[in-house]
C-alpha cells in the first residue's frame, strides 16, 4: 500500500530536516550533498522499455510488408498517391529509426530532452502517419496492411501514453532536485 502523495512528502521533509539539518554547520551542507547524491531512483519505464523493445523487432517486418504491398498496388494507384505513398515510407522509416534511439536513449539513461523528442516524434509524427494509411480508403489499403498498421499503431499510441508518464516523473524528479539543490 502506498502512501498519500501529501504524507510521504511531509515524511521526506521531516526525515531529511532531522537526519540532516541537525546542525547548520558545513557537515550538514556535505549531508546534504550526499542526500541528493545517493538518490539514485530508477525512473526508467519498463512499459515503455518493453514496448521500444518488441517494436524495433516488428518494425522491420512491418517494413517488408509495406514494401511488398506497394509493389503490388502501386500500378492501380493514381499518381499523386504514388508520390504521396513513397514518400510516407522513406519518411516513417527515417522518423522510426530517430524514434527509437531517443526513446531507448532517453528511457534507460533518464534523459528528459531525449525522452521528449521521442515523444513529441510519436505524437506529431509517426502517428497521424500511421493512422493516415491506416484510415485512407483511397490508398487501397490491403488486409495485410491493415494488419501490420493496427499492431504499428497500437505500439505508437502504448509508447506515446507510457512515455508521458515517464517523461512527466523524470521532469518531477528533475525540478525537485533541482529546487533542492536551490536552498544549499
Amino acid at each position: 500500500m502506498e502512501l498519500p502523495e501529501t504524507l510521504r512528502k511531509h515524511l521526506e521533509d521531516f526525515s531529511r530536516n532531522v537526519l540532516f539539518d541537525q546542525s547548520r554547520t558545513e557537515s550538514s551542507s556535505k549531508d546534504r550533498d550526499a542526500f541528493l547524491a545517493h538518490d539514485n531512483r530508477v525512473l526508467s519505464s519498463l512499459q515503455l522499455q518493453m514496448s521500444l523493445y518488441f517494436n524495433m523487432w516488428f518494425f522491420p517486418w512491418w517494413w517488408i510488408s509495406e514494401t511488398v504491398m506497394l509493389q503490388l498496388k502501386y500500378p492501380a494507384l493514381s499518381d499523386y498517391y504514388k508520390i504521396i505513398l513513397v514518400t510516407i515510407l522513406i519518411l516513417m522509416t527515417l522518423i522510426e529509426a530517430i524514434r527509437l534511439y531517443l526513446g531507448y536513449a532517453g528511457n534507460l539513461q533518464q534523459k528528459v530532452p531525449e525522452l521528449a523528442g521521442f515523444w513529441l516524434l510519436s505524437v506529431l509524427l509517426q502517428f497521424p502517419l500511421i493512422l493516415f494509411q491506416l484510415f485512407n480508403e483511397a490508398i487501397l489499403v490491403q488486409p495485410l496492411e491493415r494488419g501490420v498498421h493496427i499492431i504499428l499503431a497500437l505500439f505508437i499510441l502504448t509508447q506515446a501514453i507510457s512515455g508521458f508518464v515517464a517523461l512527466r516523473d523524470m521532469v518531477r524528479h528533475t525540478e525537485s532536485q533541482f529546487h533542492l539543490r536551490q536552498f544549499d
